[in-house]
């Protein structure tokens, strides 16, 4: 049975209704991720509705998808674990069960700052904006790594939100360096534009050599390389960061670039009501069809088919989603 430790910031999602009038009001580009303090997040709880809470972050997204595709919770085909820092609060208690839930195990440091939380706006487009209180995130530490999981698993999955505190970062390469110990692979979502934009140079720096799966969109890998190009080059350009490069093109599908060359896999047609978690879920299926043994074309198609699936439904949720038809059609 192989395993992934993903490591982010547990965060309770807040996914609401909201307007192009509220991103403008509020000084903020559409589709970006924005570190925000405690009353202006309390402004945009204001100005969204018809609020859906999930246990959130996108390392926890992308470790529910993989959960959602191993099957049962008390009988899962592969093991995950979770770590980051919560509070002491009821917030933290719900976020926990969540995991638990679906056959996450939680291994949560517990700190003194409230857990953290994200509202995220949908607008009529059906782009997520996101606002993230960090709160008890950005305490988490290299103390709070869980060595003995890190080197029993076949994955280490983070993404790049993890640079955005110095404790974080520090815990992280931490890891790193530990998986390279343990010979266990490592995949890093960039996650978002505004990633590289605040820690371009440190990312260019420290990313190659040390990572064997890079996850990103065409924006993120073109700021990450300098390559404007079409996305098969970008694809092969980003292998300077890691030799399997996964590039989501959205309902197009994605290019992967790998050791046996660049090609393109076809998405899938689907009704989109709302793109939260449309990334995390992609890197959970492409994760899970490895940790399965597919090959990596398969776990692009994987990836495709739950990265639409999740996209029909509010918020990132896999609880209504049809497992089975995800696997068929993705593996098929």
């Amino acid at each position: 049975m192989g395993g992934v430790y993903g490591i982010g910031n547990p965060l309770m999602d807040i996914v609401m209704k909201g307007s192009y009038a509220d991103l403008e009001r509020l000084g903020v580009r559409p589709g970006t991720m924005n570190l925000v303090d405690h009353d202006t997040q309390a402004l945009v709880l204001g100005s969204g509705t018809d609020p859906v809470r999930l246990p959130g972050g996108s390392a926890a997204n992308t470790l529910r998808g993989t959960a959602f595709l191993s099957g049962s919770a008390n009988n899962p085909s592969v093991r995950m674990w979770y770590g980051g820092a919560v509070g002491a609060d009821e917030m933290s208690r719900q976020f926990a069960e969540g995991l638990s839930a679906v056959g996450v195990r939680p291994l949560v440091a517990t700190v003194d700052a409230p857990t953290g939380s994200s509202a995220i706006l949908v607008t009529p487009d059906l782009e997520r904006t996101m606002f993230t209180h960090l709160g008890a995130c950005r305490l988490f530490g290299e103390d709070d790594i869980d060595t003995a999981v890190l080197a029993e698993s076949d994955w280490l999955y983070t993404t790049g939100y993890m640079w955005d505190t110095e404790s974080q970062e520090r815990a992280v390469r931490r890891a790193i360096g530990l998986a390279a110990e343990h010979r266990t692979a490592v995949a890093f979502d960039i996650a978002d534009p505004f990633v590289v934009e605040r820690y371009h140079r440190r990312l260019v720096e420290y990313l190659p050599g040390r990572i064997d799966l890079i996850f990103g969109n065409e924006e993120e890998l073109a700021r990450l390389t300098g390559f404007t190009g079409e996305p098969e080059g970008l694809a092969q350009a980003a292998r300077r960061f890691a030799p399997i490069v996964a590039l989501k093109i959205g309902k197009r599908g994605c290019v992967v670039a790998s050791e046996d060359g660049v090609r393109r896999i076809e998405g899938f047609a689907v009704d989109a009501r709302d793109t939260t978690g449309a990334g995390d879920a992609y890197a959970g299926g492409f994760l899970y069809a490895l940790l399965t043994g597919e090959s990596i074309d398969k776990a692009a198609g994987l990836a495709n088919r739950l990265a639409a699936a999740v996209v029909t439904v509010p918020g990132c949720r896999y609880d209504a989603l049809d497992g089975g038809a995800i696997l068929r059609e993705g593996l098929g």
